[in-house]
């Protein structure tokens, strides 16, 4: 897969149960969850790599005191950064200082009960320190002030906005992150007021309504009339300067998120073994935050989880676990392995089951646990060809043919090495396409030239930029017989709104094989039908059901002649291999992974209106910019 295809973020949240001193005594530093939030982000780098941010609360601060705390940084290198940052405060002061609970909390940044820590990947093209999570609204009151950050992608930001201004609100910034802050923001604000009054009816004053506000507000009150708004998939969390917690999931259950509670802790990633691995977990230590659940941390510290949102079908994310979560999940490892063995027919056909001249290898690094599975299916193919041929060879069989019998097995080699990054400062398109070519490099005399077939699986195949510019070419210098490409997914025909960067149908290499087949056997009329229903979708009241109009391109063609016409685009130049593509199919897909069974990316079945117009959407400005624009139509 195209390594330039990110997810959107990861989040990670730690809310202490005792007070400092306890974790002081018992771990040797009150730094426990400053260490663990760190730990926690390091092994969720895989989730975003161009910034990252946390921030702190302390409880029972005093006025006139920070009790809010913020770091930020840009750049993969950015949770290193924030640390350090921190810790940068602390260097004046002696060790004697630093082991004092009662300093820390009074004295030093960061020496909080509540913190929160997020890695991003945009998925909106948008840079700088101002787009990187966490995000902060300041008051003087401690319950208004709000620190939100999460993974997510919101497809109807339009009416939300609408709903804001129609408020008399005026948002500064026109993003579903700052929205979405100004949204909940208000919704606070009123929570607030409600306990203001309900406090004055007690007769309360000053202090001890401020005292009662932070100790009555229900965050499930804001959670419930700000997220009925949005459309999208999304886990955000959040903390407020008095002392509340919270992470609330999609009711689709999109986005993934995963949290475990002691006496000590309650904790929350977007990642399971991030968990595991962080805090000595077993996996069924964990469990998962259900769809339109929200988890609630009090400022007492009572923890509970509330039916923020009626749950709806569930649309949980494939293409997380083929891809983007950390293989070292106990589930995901098996669903990867299982995608893999289950390609062994496919591969077997297209290698005309010579398995003695064929070799298989992998797209490293993501796609290596899928290549585990489909050696071990080959392997099983083997055992049995060589069951039947010991059979075969009855009671008078010498040993010299029982001992070629049973040495058959898989053949297996790295081929493939990601060799070098790409840097930014080569611009010039000549310079930085020959270097492109030299991403990856080959292991050079691994196959029998002209006489092995190379099967190579990679996780996925997006826009096939890689192997045309790298990959094929760098495999042809091995001069297999044949190269078998396969893809542990199926393939990539539409494009994703929750918080993947694939918004554009054009990007993909199996759309581009389709329009070319359309236009090679004079179909471009189909094109404009589904122009033109792509309109009438869109065209829709809200509220009325919306359909997928652009599904209809894909239907006059079979996998196989998608297949053969992306082969033909991405072959290179003067390379004389032959090439087969083998994709996942979509059955294979849900039955590897049954509780995930969200595959819009393959089928165009978005879960939700939101993805469903912005598809329609995509369409109709592809089809204006490729046709009417150019005078086509």
């Amino acid at each position: 897969m195209e390594k330039n295809i990110h997810e959107d973020c990861g989040v990670a949240m730690i809310r202490l149960l005792k007070p400092l001193e306890y974790y002081q005594e018992k771990y040797g530093t009150w730094m426990y969850a400053l260490n663990k939030l760190y730990l926690m982000m390091e092994k969720q780098h895989n989730r975003g790599q161009e910034g990252a941010g946390m921030a702190s609360v302390k409880l029972d601060s005093e006025p006139g005191n920070e009790y809010m705390f913020r770091e930020r940084a840009e750049g993969k290198n950015a949770v290193t950064e924030i640390f350090a940052n921190v810790h940068k405060h602390y260097k004046d002061y002696s060790q004697e200082q630093l082991s004092d609970v009662s300093f820390a909390k009074t004295k030093l940044p960061f020496a909080g009960d509540l913190y929160m820590g997020h890695l991003r990947y945009s998925t909106t093209g948008k840079s700088g320190l101002s787009y990187v999570h966490p995000f902060l609204r300041r008051n003087n009151w401690k319950a208004k002030n709000l620190c939100m950050c999460g993974n997510f992608n919101m497809t109807n930001i339009e009416d939300v906005f609408e709903i804001l201004t129609e408020q008399g609100q005026c948002p500064r910034i026109y993003s579903d992150t700052n929205i979405l802050l100004e949204l909940m923001g208000h919704r606070l604000d009123r929570e607030v007021e409600r306990n203001f009054v309900a406090a004055q009816k007690l007769g309360l004053e000053k202090r001890a309504i401020t005292n009662y506000i932070e100790e009555n507000v229900q965050m499930s009150n804001v959670l419930k009339t700000t997220m009925q708004h949005f459309d999208g998939g999304y886990v955000i969390c959040g903390l407020t300067g008095s002392g509340e917690m919270f992470s609330i999931r999609d009711p689709w259950a999109i986005r993934p998120a995963f949290y475990y509670k002691n006496d000590e802790i309650v904790v929350l990633a977007s990642e399971r073994p991030v968990l595991q691995t962080t805090f000595d977990l077993e996996c069924d230590d964990i469990q998962e935050l259900k769809p339109g659940q929200a988890l609630i941390v009090n400022k007492s510290g009572e923890c509970s989880l509330q039916q923020i949102l009626e749950p709806k079908q569930n649309a949980a994310c494939s293409f997380e676990r083929i891809y983007f979560s950390r293989g070292s999940d106990r589930d995901i490892y098996k669903e990867r392995e299982t995608l893999g063995r289950q390609l062994t027919d496919a591969v077997l056909k297209a290698v005309d089951y010579d398995t003695e001249h064929t070799v298989l290898s992998y797209i490293p690094n993501t796609a290596e646990v899928a290549f585990y599975g489909l050696v071990h299916g080959f392997k099983e193919q083997i055992d049995k060809k060589k069951v039947e041929q010991i059979a075969a060879l009855g009671s008078n069989a010498s040993p010299e043919e029982v001992y070629h019998i049973i040495h058959q097995d898989v053949r297996s080699e790295k081929v493939a090495w990601k060799d070098i990054k790409l840097r930014t400062f080569i611009t010039e398109g000549n310079s930085r396409n020959d270097l492109a070519s030299h991403v990856y490099d080959v292991t050079y005399e691994c196959i029998k030239p002209y006489q092995d077939s190379l099967v190579i699986i990679d996780d996925s195949i997006v826009r096939g930029t890689t192997l045309k510019e790298s990959i094929l070419r760098i495999l042809d210098r091995l001069h297999p017989k044949k190269i078998v490409v396969v893809s542990s997914a199926p393939q990539i025909r539409f494009p994703d709104y929750y918080g993947i960067d694939m918004p554009h149908p054009e990007e993909f290499c199996v759309f581009r094989a389709v329009i070319e087949l359309i236009r090679e056997r004079g179909q471009e009329s189909l094109l404009r039908e589904v122009y033109e229903n792509c309109k009438k979708e869109l065209a829709k009241p809200k509220g009325e059901p919306i359909f997928n109009a652009v599904r209809a391109v894909y239907k006059p063609f079979t996998v196989d002649e998608i297949n053969k016409k992306i082969v033909e685009m991405l072959r290179p130049e003067g390379m004389t291999t032959p090439v087969e593509l083998v994709f996942q199919s979509v059955e294979g897909l849900h039955k590897a992974i049954p509780n995930h069974p969200g595959d819009w990316y393959f089928t165009g079945n978005y879960p939700t209106p939101g993805g469903m117009r912005l598809v329609n959407a995509a369409f109709v400005n592809y089809y204006e910019r490729e046709h009417l624009n150019a005078g086509k139509a």
